[in-house]
């Protein structure tokens, strides 16, 4: 019994979890360049029904011996039964290709040779939240995988603000948000619809937010293959109750070709929340925008006109997505890329944001000694260039200048049709998905018109995966510090910032950077060391807390001046962390391997109030302060307590 094609439903939480359903959710990691420490498997996926099981190392590979009394050498008590299931092949017998095959493949496998380069490094994330993403030309095929060096950062022209200041006069982007999962992933399912995808922090962002305007044309559904004969049933019940599943006819897969299969099914059915003329209303999902179920209420039987995104998003459900930094990041990539292209000879100021890039400066002066056009050709009005209204963007983390990596990857509805619709991509399906998508770019018949939107800072790997690309959850208040610092580096005497040079990291692909290691440096988290709290006895809140980038909790360590509760008493609320600003923030934390890393993930990024108490008693007493000397006693006792007369001294 098949399930139909592209069921779309709605609803809302069930209370029953299944004990057969996975901690490991995608079937194949996404970013498949992502080198991991020494604790996790390079395994696609677990079998595990718990988060606590830790899988074996990937670097030192098992020797051939330990694989064969593993897997086939019959235990003790199997002897004298009849062994069942598959048959070891039969090796050959003499020497010949087949047996120096072996020999080499077991000197590969030996425990003192690593599967991967023992010089593999943390990525200098510090540098990439310091030079803004200005190219978005597609990378040559031969360009080198990096492009950072100390000098590169120096000249780099300052990050710009973000949001730019004409943001909210933008119409917002259509976002359709498919999240590839599995039929056992029903908790991590749950997660997700329980948190960022219906949460007013990931919704409206911070403070006050904006009411849900720009997520209004947002909107998130699950991606499944068909289900296994064992999880029909369940996965039937799942979509009647939530109406947010959509079913491929392709075998649950992750390289197979389901990413294709996706954009097939999003070309013709991934439609925003309205109906078409005459045919009854879609049912609409829990976690579905606001305005869509308060336009709903207003007018249910009002007809109107299907609406197609502006852009198709392939996530994996192992990907925590603030969904207004996303909408904002699209829209701007949209808004930017409809603008007219400036004249010839006239090139946009770097250092400007793209949205508030100044239009191009008058014709110069009759001072110029450049020919004039004809008399007819003067006499015309300049027509300006023609919007470009269906622009081609292909927008994500871009890993090595090849690809942009598959936790969350966003495709234009212009590339998401044609790739739909090309023979030519139809036969490149199987392999890296996310390579694979980066393969079709460049088939495109305007590939050079093709913009590679790069963000690599606000996407990074949980701060306890340990990955490359791991640190400590990032806000913009750490961020601004973050880029002091680097600059910072430019104002040591010469001799201290060759040395610091010299100690440069590789980032995992090769190549001399110069880039010093402590730009790779976190607070949080060590690449290739298993993460621990700071201090033992923490609670949850201040073990949270101390997973945050730059906090003073994750600074704290056995014998510190400060204590914990110091440390949780002076941390940042929300406004101060987003510098008042309702955008600027993490857009996606991925590797999120275990139910309790993604509790973690949202109560850092959705938890907190917007001013702690001890922000809010110092703005009082500036207040007061400021108010003319009502609060005086309190500035009189200060300033005694710092002389040393004590507060009430002769």
């Amino acid at each position: 019994m098949t399930l139909p094609l592209g069921r779309v439903l709605d609803g809302h939480v069930s209370g029953h979890t299944s004990v057969n359903s996975s901690a490991m959710n995608t079937p194949i990691p996404s970013r498949s360049g992502s080198p991991l420490p020494q604790f996790y498997s390079s395994a696609a996926s677990s079998p595990s029904d718990t988060d606590s099981e830790e899988p074996a190392a990937p670097f030192l590979a098992e020797s051939y011996a330990g694989t064969y009394l593993r897997e086939g050498q019959p235990r003790w008590w199997q002897f004298g039964q009849r062994r069942r299931g598959r048959r070891r092949p039969r090796r050959r017998a003499g020497w010949g290709p087949w047996s120096l095959a072996r020999a080499l493949r077991r000197l590969c496998r030996h425990r003192f040779i690593p599967k991967q380069p023992s010089t593999i490094e943390p990525l200098p994330w510090r540098a990439y939240c310091t030079m803004p993403e200005l190219l978005t030309d597609p990378p040559p095929l031969h360009a080198h995988p990096t492009f950072l060096n100390v000098s590169t950062v120096a000249d780099a022209p300052p990050y710009p603000p973000f949001p730019p200041s004409n943001f909210d006069a933008l119409p917002p982007a259509g976002v359709f948000v498919g999240v590839f999962s599995m039929d056992s992933s029903f908790e991590r399912r749950m997660l997700i619809r329980t948190t960022w995808a219906s949460h007013a922090r990931s919704r409206n962002g911070a403070g006050a937010g904006d009411g849900g305007d720009g997520t209004s044309r947002t909107i998130v559904r699950f991606i499944l293959g068909q289900p296994r004969k064992s999880w029909e049933r369940r996965v039937r019940l799942e979509m009647e109750r939530y109406n947010d599943i959509v079913l491929l006819p392709v075998p649950e897969n992750m390289n197979s070709g389901k990413t294709y299969t996706f954009f097939t099914w999003a070309a013709t059915m991934a439609w925003l929340l309205v109906r078409e003329r005459d045919n009854p209303p879609p049912v609409l999902a829990a976690h579905d925008p606001l305005l869509a179920w308060l336009e709903r209420a207003a007018k249910p039987n009002a007809p109107q006109d299907w609406v197609r995104p502006d852009f198709v998003v392939k996530a994996d459900d192992d990907s925590f997505i603030m969904l207004a930094e996303l909408e904002a990041r699209l829209r701007i990539a949209l808004h930017d890329a409809r603008r007219p292209a400036p004249a010839v000879g006239v090139q946009h100021p770097d250092h400007t944001p793209p949205l508030a890039r100044a239009e191009p400066p008058p014709p110069a002066s009759s001072s110029q000694t450049e020919p004039l056009p004809p008399l007819d050709e003067r006499a015309r009005p300049a027509l300006p260039p023609p919007l470009n209204n269906d622009p081609l963007i292909y927008w994500g983390y871009l890993v090595k200048r090849r690809f942009m990596a598959g936790e969350t990857y966003a495709l234009s509805w212009g590339l998401a049709e044609w790739v739909a619709t090309d023979a030519g991509v139809k036969g490149l399906t199987r392999g890296a998905e996310d390579k694979q998508t980066a393969k079709w770019m460049r088939l495109h018949p305007r590939a050079r018109d093709v913009r590679w939107t790069a963000e690599r800072c606000w996407i990074y790997d949980h701060p306890r995966s340990g990955t490359v690309y791991s640190h400590g959850f990032l806000f913009p208040s750490e961020a601004v510090r973050v880029r002091q610092g680097v600059r910072a580096f430019f104002d040591r005497p010469p001799l201290r910032s060759a040395q610091a040079a010299s100690a440069s990291v590789q980032g995992g692909m090769g190549g001399d950077w110069g880039a010093p290691m402590e730009w790779a440096r976190s607070t949080v988290s060590t690449f290739g060391t298993r993460y621990s709290l700071p201090l033992p006895d923490l609670t949850v809140p201040q073990s949270v807390e101390a997973l945050v980038e730059g906090s003073d909790m994750s600074a704290l360590h056995e014998g510190s001046v400060f204590t914990a509760e110091d440390a949780w008493r002076r941390r940042e609320g929300r406004l101060k962390q987003y510098g008042g600003q309702r955008l600027g923030g993490t857009v996606v934390v991925h590797f999120i391997k275990q139910h309790m890393w993604f509790l973690e993930t949202a109560l850092a990024l959705l938890d907190g109030a917007d001013e702690t108490e001890y922000e809010e008693q110092r703005r009082l007493r500036g207040e007061q302060a400021r108010a003319g000397g009502v609060h005086r006693p309190a500035v009189v006792e200060r300033v005694m307590r710092a002389s040393g007369t004590g507060a009430h001294g002769s």
